[in-house]
Formats: structure tokens, sequence, C-alpha cells
């Protein structure tokens, strides 16, 4: 099967993009981030999509932003938190190198203090709503990884070579080094 030598998966706040993006620097392949593939295709931000198509339009051109990237992409490959949920998402993602980067409440906590603009946090208690999100997606996180990697400790580049060894990917020769 082709596809991403790495499809990157878990909750908000997992590291998944930085993570992403140490891994194919260190393996010298090409990082894609589904999400930015969606704005790229759509022509507007995720929170624009929600508010003016509304999730349901916004998960279907997600699952089909997911089959293209399957089809389409060789390096490292990262999705939004919603994407395995959709109904397709099993069937799409069997058999491939899925790795869930798993972090724990308090440095998600701490990493979405930094950032903004992600939709399903919106409103009261935006780490309510990330408990519940990530309780409710758990499960299908679990069943689709090929692989479990704690992402809260250690810098993305040490993650990304934890993946490395999991995977048993095979880095271009050249001297070491950490970038982050």
């Amino acid at each position: 099967m082709t596809g991403p030598l790495a499809i990157l998966i878990g909750p908000m706040a997992a590291g998944k993009t930085s993570v992403g993006r140490s891994l194919a620097s260190q393996l010298g392949v090409e990082f894609a981030d589904l999400d930015a593939l969606i704005v790229e295709t759509a022509g507007r931000s995720i929170p624009e999509l929600f508010t003016q198509e509304g999730e349901p339009a916004f998960r279907e051109l997600e699952a089909q932003s997911l089959a293209r990237a399957l089809a389409e992409h060789r390096g490292v490959l990262s999705l939004g938190g919603g994407a395995p949920m959709h109904p397709r998402a099993p069937a799409q993602l069997r058999g491939r190198p899925v790795v869930l980067l798993e972090v724990a409440e308090s440095v998600a906590e701490r990493r979405l203090a930094h950032g903004a603009g992600r939709p399903m946090l919106e409103g009261q208690d935006p780490m309510a709503r990330w408990r519940e999100l990530a309780q409710a997606r758990g499960p299908r996180y679990r069943a689709l990884a090929a692989h479990r990697i704690d992402s809260g400790h250690g810098s993305a580049h040490r993650v990304a070579r934890t993946i490395i060894r999991t995977l048993q990917l095979d880095l271009p020769t050249g001297p070491e080094k950490e970038t982050s």
C-alpha cells in the first residue's frame, strides 16, 4: 500500500503539527497537515468553514481531503482531531502507519492557552470541551492506531525520534542535530 510514511492522529494540542514537521524534516520528506490542505482547497479558514458551512459540511470536506491526501502524499501527514471520527475513516486508515499522539490534560491545557482558532473549543470552558472530545474520540483513536506515543514529554524533535524508532523508518544520511 502506498501513501504517507506516518499518519499522526490525536486530540487537539497533542502536537500533531509540530511533531509532524519535525518528523518530516528528520526523514527528508514532505509534511502535510490535513487542516492546511482543507484551507487551501476551500480558500477559507477552519473557523470560517465552521461558521459559514457548519460542522457536517466541514467534516465531509475533511473526509474528501483525507482520501486525496492518502492517495497522493508520500511523507508525513497529520490529521485534525475530528478527522478519524468520520464514518469512512476506519476503512481509509486501516493497515496504514497510524500513530496516536497522546497527551495529558495538564499538558494540553498549557498548550491550548497559547493558541486560538479552534472552533470545537469555543464556549465557556474550553478544557471541559477538550475533556469531552478526548473521552468521546479516544476509543476510535486507539482502535485506528498502529502505535501510541506520549507526546507530552520532550521536544517535538524527541517525540519524532521516538516515532522513527517505533516505525523503524530509515533516516537520510548526514549529521544529526536537534532542531527544537
